[in-house]
């Protein structure tokens, strides 16, 4: 075991309490997730985790040893782990490549120009390797930190939000290189994020916050497919939710479907299209049936009344 938090409280203030008996287990080169809404504590607890903050009750171990947090440390972090948060704390007038470097013994400058244009590939800033951070975007200036923190090979690497500053485009392009490289070179990963759509391939584990509270911790086909309550559910977007009694009158089994779940049926439940608009790969549609409003995916634009069925 990689990790594990033991029955952990943790309180910003006497009057809040955000972590209550809290406990979490990391096997070694795994991928995990944190998710949950603004607030839940994603970021509180991979500050608990690196040593940035004290708890109040209960033990955090890693590789078999106890973590002490900033009471038993001089210097603020734990070897072997990487933080990269949202504050990204660069050299600002060190090269990209310097920055990248920073942690890399100059021993041997040739095997360590060779790691830095490596990780520089990874997180696509090659051509940006003699670039000042101050004259770079907030997503680029992230990208660095990101390889700045891969440089030493961390047994645990912590990310808070890694692809919050990128556009659509580079987070694809990153998150491919990135979560192949760390399961490369076997580095255990945890990564917040409050948008699972952008991850969720690479996940071997996805753990849910709320108010501090761990509501589920599954892998990611269960997570999806059976999510503990409707909280769960719109972590993976929009999501039709019914309740006990809608549940009946449709004669479903579950709480909740995704848009693509609902299908058109020549036979099924009666409904009308109230909107049908062009979304890309799709057309996204409201429907009204049994005074259920409900949101569809399709290959075409509907319009009219239409049949619909659950899968």
């Amino acid at each position: 075991m990689l990790l594990e938090i033991n029955n952990l409280y943790f309180s910003h203030t006497k009057e809040k309490t955000l972590f209550q008996n809290f406990n979490l287990r990391l096997d070694e080169g795994k991928v995990i997730a944190l998710a949950g809404e603004s607030g839940c504590g994603k970021s509180t607890l991979l500050s608990l985790i690196y040593g940035l903050l004290d708890w109040d009750q209960g033990e955090i171990m890693f590789r078999g040893n106890k973590l002490m947090g900033p009471k038993g440390n001089l210097v603020p972090g734990e070897a072997e782990m990487k933080f990269v948060a949202q504050n990204f704390d660069l050299m600002p007038y060190a090269t990209v490549a310097d920055n990248v470097g920073k942690f890399l013994s100059n021993i041997n400058l040739a095997k360590k120009k060779e790691t830095v244009s490596e990780l520089l590939e990874v997180v696509g800033l090659v051509e940006y390797a003699n670039v000042l951070p101050k004259n770079l975007s907030g997503g680029q200036q992230q990208r660095v930190a990101i390889a700045r923190a891969l440089s030493v090979l961390p047994k645990l690497l912590l990310l808070d939000e890694p692809f919050s500053h990128l556009d659509y485009a580079r987070k694809i392009e990153l998150r491919e290189k990135l979560f192949r490289y760390v399961k490369e070179k076997n580095i255990s990963l945890i990564i917040s994020t409050h948008e699972l759509q952008d991850v969720i391939p690479w996940l071997d584990q996805i753990v849910i916050l709320e108010n501090g509270r761990l509501i589920q911790n599954d892998r990611p086909e269960e997570t999806y497919k059976t999510p503990y309550n409707s909280y769960v559910a719109k972590l993976f977007g929009e999501v039709n939710i019914f309740t006990e009694s809608e549940m009946n009158d449709f004669g479903i089994s579950n709480f909740a479907y995704y848009p693509q779940q609902i299908q058109i049926s020549e036979t099924g439940f009666q409904a009308e299209v109230l909107e049908s608009r062009f979304a890309g790969n799709h057309y996204w549609n409201k429907l009204i049936s049994k005074n259920k409003e409900l949101i569809i995916h399709t290959t075409e634009k509907m319009e009219g009344s239409q049949k619909i069925s659950f899968s």
